[in-house]
């Protein structure tokens, strides 16, 4: 952790945030492309983060939709961390294009898993955003049969099947994952449950729960569309009351802050480190 004694305000970024691993890969695997070729299209945002992506657009990155990809053939396209359906991959093969897949590991083993329970004749419960690019690419490894649901309020009038198994997109609150099994069991249904909630992303809570305690403010960085990081900002505001939710610089406002604040700042898992850094900058020229 970098801390810096400015005349008004001390500032700390939080070294466990940045980048996890999936979008570190994404993104390095984007680069070199860009390098050798010049330009690269990319199937969707690589990251929830406008910043970022507004980065690699300059370097040639070329974001395209599902229904874009229809008109191509004989390109290169990046699948991003969030992963794709099985449609996705026979498409390209039917126009000759070479998929650059970034998958996350993570989500890569829990749409095998999705897809052997499907085939298992199991009734599936996926608790997720609905139209998240991760959840349409876990959907689809049951033919678009599994049930998805972002709120437990959301299966109250629901018919639900006796028994059914239940995963979980894998930037979810872990907390909330195991609050909504236990609610399903007392209502009697059997459930049999597969938290496949990413460590990295449950760890990161547990990190903040720690990080947001010691400063007076608190600076969430994070793009709007981020899953995660609506996830991780509850947990901020919720052990640090003083905590705001910003996507970059320009929306700071020194009437936030009193002299000699301890801020810390923290972001998503798709928040770029030297985004956090520009944060920090702006705050120390207050």
């Amino acid at each position: 952790m970098t801390t810096d004694q400015s005349h008004h305000l001390q500032v700390t970024i939080d070294s466990s945030s940045g980048f996890c691993f999936g979008v570190v890969y994404a993104i390095d695997m984007a680069e070199e492309i860009l390098e050798e070729d010049g330009y690269l299209y990319c199937l969707g945002d690589i990251v929830h983060n406008d910043e970022e992506v507004e980065r690699l657009r300059a370097k040639g990155l070329r974001i395209i939709s599902h229904d874009d990809l229809k008109n191509l053939s004989h390109e290169k396209v990046l699948i991003r961390a969030h992963g794709e359906a099985p449609e996705t991959y026979r498409l390209a093969l039917e126009h000759n294009i070479t998929l650059i897949d970034a998958s996350c590991p993570v989500v890569l083993k829990l749409q095998n898993r999705i897809k052997n329970s499907h085939e298992g004749k199991e009734n599936i419960l996926i608790f997720g955003k609905h139209g998240h690019a991760e959840v349409i690419g876990l959907q689809g490894q049951t033919d678009n049969q599994a049930l998805v649901f972002q709120d437990i309020s959301e299966l109250d009038k629901a018919q639900l099947p006796e028994s059914f198994t239940l995963y979980s997109q894998t930037t979810k609150s872990t907390e909330k994952f195991y609050a909504i099994k236990e609610e399903l069991i007392r209502r009697g249904y059997e459930v049999k449950a597969n938290d496949t909630i990413c460590r990295q992303v449950s760890n990161r809570d547990e990190e903040l729960r720690d990080f947001v305690k010691d400063f007076d403010k608190i600076v969430f960085v994070s793009g709007k569309k981020s899953s995660n990081g609506k996830v991780l900002y509850e947990v901020c505001l919720k052990h640090n009351p003083n905590t705001c939710f910003i996507s970059n610089a320009a929306e700071l406002d020194r009437s936030m802050f009193k002299p000699y604040d301890k801020v810390g700042i923290c972001g998503a898992t798709s928040t770029p480190m030297w985004l956090m850094q520009e944060v920090k900058d702006a705050l120390e020229a207050f």
